[in-house]
């Protein structure tokens, strides 16, 4: 039987979670709001900065009054950062001033330290500034009621520190994609559980979830469950309740026995399918009370490419991310490629540049697939490729 083309699996998926792209929006506190979407534009209710106030260290002056140097005038006050307004300058004297201390009305500019000398109350003043020079004016980085940030940006710390300059102490985000995580085998414990004969620790689990993580969805539910039916069900069931808006899953859609995924949801309407692809030919899609369901095979290198290469495009693009990276290489040695299967090949970068294939292609090499950094993407109708040749890359 012919294999599915991964083109035509990718647009089964997109359509699948075409209703994802409609989100609502929440009000969160800038503490929560941290890898999160604005929603809509975010205004500055105030100006930056909110009143004039020194660049420097130095003395507050009349800019006509250093236009003469060297020149010496009477040191009448100083002004520190804190609240207050101080008050106006007289022509013809000058007052000590701190950096981000409110400029007193009457100065135009400030003289910074190291171009002066302190004698007493006496300052000399060895080079001239114009007007505005060290000065910060009201709103000359953000004027009030101008966009501080604007809708569809992923809020990085930079971003949280503009609104809280802003005055703001919360922002209106787009609701994350809400996802469930359910992996399936009865040989599966937790990490870090002792291990029994024929168990495995659950590497799918925490890897799919984090992958979700990183792509701006939230984890709402996480399973492990045994190939028994009645368990999987119920278990997503327990994920739809609990407000999954998508359900991922690892394990149980080949075409064995104790395939739980395939035996609970083929019936209900789930497209089982066999791609064109490897690692990672098992696929399946499925809606389950109304909530779309993706399913991975349940070798953890097919897991977790299947997720990269079929559900985190959709899941970025909904959390205000950029596409992933892919580029094209050079490859650093030959290689082949099984006819009919498109290869996504482990592989590193060199110190020259260049690309090389790392490890075998198996689906159970992990270790192999934590140390890539890239994947060599090899298309179904090419069989061989030689030194030098170039390859496509994606970053992992």
């Amino acid at each position: 039987m012919p294999r599915t083309p991964v083109a035509e699996h990718e647009a089964r998926v997109r359509a699948l979670l075409s209703d994802l792209s409609t989100r609502a929006s929440e009000v969160v506190a800038l503490a929560d709001a941290l890898g999160r979407v604005t929603a809509s534009d975010v205004v500055s209710p105030i100006p930056l900065p909110p009143f004039r106030n020194s660049q420097m260290d130095g003395f507050a002056v009349l800019s006509s009054d250093v236009v003469a140097v060297p020149v010496d005038l009477p040191l009448v006050g100083e002004i520190a950062a804190a609240p207050g307004m101080p008050a106006p300058l007289m022509a013809g004297t000058v007052v000590r001033i701190m950096t981000g201390a409110p400029v007193p009305e009457g100065a135009d500019a400030v003289v910074p330290v190291e171009d002066t000398h302190v004698s007493g109350s006496t300052v000399s003043i060895a080079r001239g500034r114009v007007s505005g020079e060290y000065v910060r004016e009201i709103g000359s980085d953000l004027p009030a009621g101008a966009v501080v940030i604007p809708a569809g940006v992923r809020l990085a710390s930079r971003h949280l520190g503009a609104l809280a300059a802003s005055g703001l102490t919360s922002v209106e985000v787009t609701s994350p994609v809400r996802v469930a995580v359910i992996s399936t085998g009865s040989e599966l414990v937790e990490a870090g559980e002792p291990l029994g004969p024929g168990q495995i620790p659950d590497s799918n689990g925490v890897a799919l979830a984090a992958a979700v993580r990183a792509v701006g969805a939230f984890v709402i539910a996480e399973g492990r469950v045994t190939d028994v039916a009645e368990r999987f069900r119920a278990v997503l069931d327990a994920a739809v309740d609990a407000g999954a808006e998508l359900v991922l899953t690892s394990g149980g859609i080949s075409e064995g026995e104790y395939e739980v995924v395939r035996e609970t949801l083929e019936p209900l309407g789930a497209h089982v399918d066999v791609l064109a692809m490897q690692p990672g030919g098992p696929q399946a899609t499925a809606s389950y009370r109304g909530v779309p369901v993706v399913c991975f095979p349940g070798n953890p290198v097919s897991s977790q490419l299947s997720f990269l290469i079929f559900v985190e495009p959709v899941l970025r693009a909904l959390a205000g991310l950029a596409p992933a990276v892919r580029t094209t290489g050079v490859l650093d040695r030959a290689l082949t490629s099984q006819p009919g299967r498109r290869q996504f090949l482990r592989g590193v970068r060199l110190p020259d540049g260049r690309v090389a294939p790392h490890g075998g292609s198996s689906s159970h090499l992990v270790a192999t697939l934590a140390a890539a950094d890239v994947l060599l993407v090899i298309p179904e109708d090419v069989t061989s490729l030689d030194a030098g040749a170039a390859v496509e890359v994606w970053d992992l």
